[in-house]
């Protein structure tokens, strides 16, 4: 993929779920029986979608939860679109350091959409976990951002609305869309400029 028209990132805590909603999303599936791997830094994909009847090249970059990593996953904090910061609705220390991400995201991107997502919601809906993160407390948080959706990774449940969300979201902003048309515009100068340069006789 030549270029990425939206930046999205990830960010939450460790085993929240964010590699595996990257998953879900880009490749519709699941590996319940892969061992638990840390991501380090940050792991990039990408994804071709549609929003108002056009093509957009959406880059995602699911960065790592763990504390010893924070100095190395802030760089991709920058120029990013939107951010997705997760959290598990069983568990309220994810939902503390929700606010930590939330503050150093806008130390380093200002102007990004946010928006929150509760994970695993299928352990929630089969009773395997208890809710320790209340609904209002939640309401309440998402009010100053773009959304909050509750997904599952293993179902599906929610995941595409949340990614679409984003898009159409991005596409409706004319500040992000000017910036998209002219690196687009740019991008095409650079490809003429270099097949100007071979000889194809």
């Amino acid at each position: 993929m030549s270029r990425c028209d939206f930046k999205i990132v990830l960010l939450g805590s460790e085993h929240v779920g964010k590699t595996s909603l990257v998953l879900r999303f880009v490749n519709c599936r699941f590996n319940s029986g892969t061992p638990y791997q840390n991501t380090i830094g940050a792991a990039f994909c990408a994804k071709q979608m549609q929003s108002h009847d056009r093509e957009f090249n959406v880059g995602i970059w699911d960065t790592a939860g763990s504390e010893r990593y924070e100095a190395m996953t802030r760089m991709y904090y920058r120029g990013a679109h939107a951010a997705i910061i997760c959290y598990e609705p069983s568990s309220m220390p994810s939902w503390t350091r929700l606010r930590h991400w939330l503050q150093e995201l806008r130390t380093v991107e200002e102007d990004c959409k946010v928006y929150l997502c509760g994970t695993k919601k299928d352990l929630l809906d089969s009773g395997s976990v208890q809710r320790e993160v209340p609904e209002d407390i939640i309401a309440t948080y998402s009010q100053g951002l773009h959304g909050h959706f509750l997904t599952s990774s293993k179902t599906g449940e929610n995941v595409d609305e949340l990614f679409q969300k984003i898009v159409d979201d991005c596409v409706g902003d004319l500040r992000v869309m000017k910036n998209v048309e002219e690196a687009r515009v740019n991008l095409q100068k650079e490809d003429y400029e270099k097949n100007k340069n071979y000889c194809f006789c």
